[in-house]
């Protein structure tokens, strides 16, 4: 792992991760580009799901820990996972990261540490991301990973259909990621 890449640490969801989903998936500014804030009942089941999956292997559910945090401190989440849409069955990644910890490469080291994963384990193929077209900050992370861009198009969330970028990268060939994560 290179030096920079140490700035952030991956853990599986555990049950008291509760406070985090709440700041990540209620709130309005955070769920922006999502289409707004989800209600706070039922965060507490939707951790217990993530964290029954993340234990059985299914879905890689990690929490993002920056190095040298106190404990509990948790910076955001990537998630791996795989699911039907469109009848077909695709690997999807997502993140999202805390205001106090945007802007720092964490999120861009955690989804490079997570393909990472994926390359080794070999059973994702192609793995494909879906942040709104108006998501700079997330559309960047594709870029400078080398997703390829695969056109606009709309996905259902939460009972929302947004507006997003649909970007591919096939995690078994990591040749074709660029070897500085920092660009």
């Amino acid at each position: 792992m290179a030096e920079n890449e140490r700035r952030v640490q991956l853990r599986d969801v555990e049950l008291g991760d509760i406070e985090a989903y709440v700041r990540m998936r209620c709130d309005p500014d955070m769920m922006a580009e999502l289409g707004g804030p989800m209600p706070r009942e039922g965060v507490e089941d939707k951790v217990a799901r993530d964290v029954r999956a993340a234990t059985s292997g299914t879905d890689w559910i990690k929490m993002m820990v920056p190095d040298g945090a106190e404990p509990g401190v948790v910076a955001g989440s990537v998630t791996l996972w795989t699911h039907d849409q469109g009848g077909e069955p695709i690997s999807e990644i997502g993140w999202m990261v805390l205001p106090e910890f945007q802007g720092h490469g964490l999120g861009k080291l955690a989804v490079r540490m997570l393909l990472d994963m994926a390359r080794d384990d070999e059973r994702w193929g192609l793995v494909h991301a879906f942040p709104a077209t108006s998501n700079a900050p997330s559309n960047g992370i594709c870029r400078s990973l080398g997703f390829n861009f695969a056109g606009e198009r709309e996905i259902a969330f939460a009972d929302r259909v947004l507006r997003c970028n649909h970007w591919v990268i096939d995690a078994a060939a990591p040749a074709a990621w660029p070897q500085d994560p920092s660009t």
